[in-house]
């Protein structure tokens, strides 16, 4: 009878009742003062079970708040099922909520999961911290552009990042400012301000924008260069056709005397100064149409040693006569790169023919041809030499159209290696010690 809570309630109540009446009696009619004071014991404990009795829902109600507040959604309830439909009804509703809590807790910690997964794999960095300069987070990119392992304050970038530390620290939000990293990376430093628990939170994005500077910089270079290769040609073409009237006026219809042939002959020889010039302009010109006319890449799957291996058989003989060791290591032997064979192949030999040059005064020269895959997964292939080097200021030039630091050349090859590469979606970089080499980083 006592499983279920009314019965229970019924009969406590039932017995309580009759105790105390008992206890009166006892007292009232027998005036027997020191039983009823001993009869009063088991009145008050009758009292406390009624009231503990009932208070059961209470301590459950707790019992499912405090699950709540700290999120301990394993308890269940059930065990006071047998108290009847209501406590059944009680304890299925507890459950459900507690399930619907646990559901949405393992969704948002999913959902979490899910976000930060796709924080660390962006190639674009992303860096947060408080108004103290306590960094809350900082993604794989961001440790990557900034060439950190970890970050835990703001003051840390003070050591190589003292200019950017300055940027990121500034009041002013939502403001974008260009940025040079030491690695020479130009990185685009965007701010803004969020406010997280109660307090401003300043997130910083940093994205590498090199590559389309680099484009920027070719795609005006190449409409400089049509301009001009169509404003030189317009003048020049008709200057050189004039100048050949001119030599076959001066042959056939002056007529050449005693007096007028030193003149004559003065002009003939200008003239024939003029046309050869004007003709080597036009050759000059013309030579230059490549570096706007590249053909679209077509590539193919291919291993790095069948690129490779025609480059070296090829400039092989040049190298043996120069007294120029030539070598090459891929890692692993089966490294696969997906690019045009033909326009990397001529990248390449380019590469090599420069190398061949720094090195040719030389002792002990050799050029070392080496790819691998770098630490983010992209194949890379250098081209290593024993060179004097380059010295700072011709390395910030060397891939500006029509710049040469040698007594023959055009200044056009390195420029169009690195169209080419970029046509690729590649790069092409150089890193230069004077007087210990000079290294060439192609990357895929």
């Amino acid at each position: 009878m006592f499983k279920r809570f009314g019965t229970g309630l019924w009969i406590r109540v039932f017995l309580l009742t009759l105790s105390v009446f008992f206890c009166v009696y006892v007292a009232v009619r027998l005036e027997n003062y020191v039983a009823a004071t001993f009869l009063f014991i088991p009145v008050a404990i009758q009292t406390y079970g009624l009231f503990h009795y009932v208070e059961n829902t209470n301590r459950k109600l707790i019992r499912f708040l405090e699950a709540v507040r700290f999120s301990d959604f394993a308890i269940g309830f059930s065990s006071d099922n047998k108290l009847g439909e209501s406590f059944r009804e009680l304890n299925k509703n507890f459950n459900e909520v507690l399930d619907a809590f646990r559901q949405a807790r393992s969704e948002k910690e999913e959902h979490l999961q899910y976000l930060n997964t796709v924080v660390q794999h962006v190639s674009v960095g992303l860096l947060a911290f408080d108004p103290d300069g306590n960094v809350d987070l900082i993604n794989a990119a961001a440790c990557r552009l900034l060439g950190v392992y970890r970050l835990r304050h703001i003051s840390e970038l003070q050591q190589n990042h003292p200019e950017l530390m300055f940027m990121v620290q500034r009041p002013q939000q939502s403001e974008k400012v260009l940025y040079t990293a030491s690695n020479d990376q130009q990185l685009a430093v965007h701010a803004t301000g969020i406010r997280l628990r109660g307090k401003m939170v300043k997130l910083i994005s940093l994205q590498n924008i090199q590559s389309e500077l680099q484009q920027k910089e070719l795609d005006a270079w190449q409409n400089l260069t049509r301009v001009l290769r169509h404003e030189i040609m317009n003048s020049i073409t008709p200057i050189a056709s004039l100048i050949a009237t001119m030599h076959d006026i001066v042959e056939h219809d002056l007529a050449v005397t005693d007096e007028n042939a030193e003149p004559i002959a003065d002009i003939k020889e200008a003239l024939k100064t003029i046309e050869s010039r004007s003709i080597g302009l036009i050759n000059f010109v013309n030579g230059y149409r490549s570096f706007t006319n590249i053909p679209k890449p077509r590539p193919a799957e291919m291993t790095v040693k069948d690129l490779i291996n025609p480059v070296v058989q090829l400039m092989k003989p040049d190298l043996r006569t120069a007294g120029i060791r030539l070598g090459y290591r891929v890692e692993p032997g089966d490294l696969m790169i997906n690019a045009d064979s033909e326009l990397t192949g001529m990248v390449l030999i380019n590469l090599v023919k420069n190398a061949m040059e720094a090195v040719s005064e030389r002792e002990g020269a050799s050029i070392l041809l080496h790819a691998y895959r770098d630490s983010q997964g992209r194949v890379a292939i250098e081209v290593d030499d024993n060179g004097p080097g380059i010295i700072p200021e011709a390395l910030e030039k060397i891939f500006i159209p029509f710049y040469t630091t040698k007594k023959t050349g055009s200044g056009i090859g390195l420029s169009l290696s690195r169209q080419i590469m970029q046509m690729h979606g590649g790069t092409l970089k150089v890193n230069s010690v004077v007087g210990e080499g000079t290294t060439f980083i192609l990357k895929f």
